[in-house]
C-alpha cells in the first residue's frame, strides 16, 4: 500500500473528527444561549404581569371610589327631590282645600242668584199683566205696535243712512276705477284710422282707364271675377273705386290693379297672373302685420297660426273700427290695468289681443266670434286662463277669472273712445227710445228721458207712490233691467227724482 495514501486518508478522518466536535461545541453553545434568553423573557414577562396587575388594581381602586361618590351624589338628590315632592303636596292639599271653600261660596251665590231671578220674573209677569190691563192690549199687540212706531219714524232715517252709504260706496270705487282707467287711458297713445268699404286707386293718367276696361269689357270681367270686387270708373280725374265689403279683397285688387298699371299690359291672362302675386304678397303682409302687433304689445310666445290670423284682423272692422287696432289698444289698457290692480299682465295682454281673433274666420265656418276663438286658441294650445279671460268679454261666458273683468272693460273702453265707432242715427235713436222704453214699464214712473247722448237716464218718480226709501231701490232695479235688456258702449247712470210740493195758502 502506498504511505502518501495512508497518509492522506488518515488526515481526511483526523478532519472530519474535528468537524464533529466543533459542529458538537457550537451546538452547546447555542443551547445555552436560547435556555438563557428564555430565561430572560420569562422573568420579563412576569415582570410585566405584576406591573399590570399592580395597574389594575389602582384602576379597581378609582372606579371603586367614584362609584362610592357617585351613590353618595345621587342619594342626596334623591332626599332633595323628596323634600320638594313633600312641600308641593302640602301646598296642593292647601290650594285644594281653598278651592272647595271658593267653590261652596259661588254655589250658596249661585242659588241666590236663581231665587232672585225667579223673583224678578214673577215681578215682570205681574208688571206685564198690569200693563196689559190699563192699556187694554195683548202683549203681541203691544210689540207689533211699537215695531210699527218704530218704523214709520225710523223709516226714512234708515233710507238717508243708506242712500249715504251707498254714496260713500259708489264715490270710493268710481275715484279708484277712474283712477286707473285714466291712468291707462293717459298712458296710451295710438292713431288709428277708421276703414270703409271702398278703396281709392289712383291712376297716372286717364286713358289708363281704357286699358284696365279692355275691349268689350273683358278685363275689368276678368278682374272683377277674380278679385270679388266690383270696380267703380267714373268721372273722377285720375282714380278709380274698388267697392267690397270684404277689405282683404279690396286689398288683393289694389295691389293687383296697381301691379297691372306698373307693368302697362292688361290683359286677362295678366290679370290672373297678377292677382295670384297679390294674394302672396298679401300673404306675407299679413304674417308680418301680426308679428309686428304680437311685437307691440309684448307676446313672442304665440303660434304661427295665430300670429297669421291676428294679421288679419288689420282687414276687418267692427262698426267702423279697425279690429287689429281695437285689439292692440286693448292689450295695452288691459295690461296697464292689470299692473295697477297687481294681477297677471301677460294674461290680461294676451287675452285683450286675442279676444276678436274669432273675426278673422271667414263666414264659411258658423258660430259666434267668441265659440270661434275659443275654438281656435284650445286648438292651438293657448293657455287655459287667456280662454277664460276673453270669452266673457260680450257675457257669453261668466266672468271666471280676474282677468275677464279687464279684458271686457278694456272692450268698453276702447269702444266708447269718443269717434272710434261710427254708428248711425237710427240706432242711435233706437238706443235712447229702448233706454226711455224699459224705465217707463217701472210701476211708479212718471216720465223719463234719456240724456247725455244716452249715458244718463232720468227718471221722474210719483211721489205719492215711490217714497226716498223705494226710490233707492227703484233705481237699483232699472239698472239691472237696462244692462239685461239694452246692448250699449261704456255705462248709464240712473238718477231716480222724487220731489213732493205742499202748497197752501193763507187768508
Amino acid at each position: 500500500m502506498n504511505p502518501d495514501l495512508l497518509w492522506m486518508g488518515g488526515l481526511a478522518i483526523l478532519m472530519l473528527a474535528l468537524g464533529y466536535f466543533l459542529r458538537l461545541e457550537t451546538a452547546k453553545r447555542s443551547q445555552t444561549s436560547i435556555e438563557r434568553k428564555i430565561q430572560e423573557q420569562q422573568e420579563t414577562a412576569k415582570a410585566e404581569v405584576k406591573q399590570i396587575l399592580l395597574t389594575a388594581e389602582d384602576k379597581a381602586a378609582t372606579i371603586l371610589g367614584n362609584s362610592e361618590r357617585e351613590e353618595k351624589e345621587r342619594k342626596q338628590e334623591l332626599r332633595r327631590l323628596e323634600e320638594r315632592i313633600v312641600k308641593k303636596e302640602d301646598a296642593l292639599e292647601q290650594r285644594s282645600g281653598d278651592l272647595e271653600n271658593q267653590s261652596r261660596r259661588l254655589e250658596e251665590e249661585l242659588a241666590n242668584v236663581k231665587i232672585l231671578e225667579q223673583e224678578i220674573k214673577v215681578s215682570q209677569e205681574k208688571a206685564v199683566n198690569e200693563l196689559e190691563r190699563i192699556s187694554g192690549l195683548s202683549r203681541e199687540e203691544a210689540k207689533k205696535k211699537i215695531f210699527e212706531e218704530i218704523d214709520s219714524i225710523h223709516r226714512q232715517e234708515i233710507g238717508g243712512i243708506l242712500a249715504r252709504l251707498e254714496r260713500e260706496k259708489r264715490d270710493a270705487i268710481e275715484a279708484k276705477s277712474l283712477e286707473i282707467i285714466s291712468t291707462a287711458i293717459q298712458r296710451y297713445a295710438r292713431s288709428s284710422v277708421a276703414d270703409v268699404t271702398t278703396s281709392v286707386v289712383h291712376l297716372p293718367n286717364e286713358d289708363i282707364k281704357g286699358k284696365i276696361i279692355g275691349r268689350e269689357g273683358r278685363n275689368i270681367r276678368a278682374f272683377e271675377r277674380l278679385t270679388g270686387v266690383e270696380v267703380i270708373i267714373d268721372e273722377t280725374p285720375e282714380s278709380l273705386l274698388l267697392s267690397s265689403f270684404d277689405p282683404i279683397r279690396r286689398e288683393i285688387a289694389k295691389i293687383a290693379l296697381e301691379k297691372l298699371i306698373k307693368d302697362g299690359r292688361i290683359q286677362p291672362a295678366k290679370v290672373e297672373e297678377k292677382v295670384e302675386e297679390a294674394r302672396l304678397e298679401l300673404d306675407d303682409r299679413i304674417r308680418r302685420i301680426g308679428d309686428e302687433a304680437a311685437y307691440e304689445v309684448g307676446i313672442l310666445d304665440l303660434p304661427n297660426e295665430i300670429i297669421y290670423l291676428l294679421g288679419r284682423l288689420n282687414y276687418r272692422t267692427s262698426y267702423g273700427q279697425n279690429v287689429l287696432n281695437h285689439s292692440i289698444e286693448m292689450a295695452h289698457i288691459a295690461g296697464m290695468m292689470a299692473a295697477e290692480l297687481g294681477l297677471k299682465i301677460e294674461v290680461a295682454k294676451k287675452a285683450a289681443l286675442l279676444h276678436d281673433i274669432g273675426k278673422a274666420i271667414d263666414h264659411d265656418v258658423e258660430g259666434t266670434h267668441v265659440e270661434l276663438g275659443r275654438k281656435l286658441l284650445k286648438k292651438y294650445g293657448i293657455d287655459e286662463n287667456v280662454i277664460k279671460g276673453m270669452e266673457a268679454h260680450h257675457d257669453e261666458y261668466p266672468y271666471s277669472t280676474p282677468e275677464s273683468y279687464i279684458v271686457a272693460a278694456a272692450d268698453v273702453i276702447s269702444a266708447a273712445r269718443p269717434g272710434a265707432r261710427r254708428d248711425t242715427l237710427e240706432k242711435y235713436l233706437k238706443r235712447l227710445e229702448d233706454i226711455e222704453r224699459v224705465v217707463k214699464g217701472f210701476e211708479g214712473v212718471k216720465q223719463a228721458y234719456a240724456v247725455s247722448a244716452g249715458r244718463e237716464v232720468r227718471v221722474f218718480a210719483i211721489p205719492e207712490k215711490i217714497d226716498d226709501f223705494g226710490a233707492l231701490q227703484l233705481a237699483k232695479n232699472i239698472a239691472i233691467k237696462i244692462q239685461s235688456e239694452v246692448q250699449y258702449p261704456g255705462e248709464i247712470k240712473v238718477t231716480v227724482i222724487r220731489e213732493v210740493k205742499a202748497v197752501e195758502y193763507a187768508r
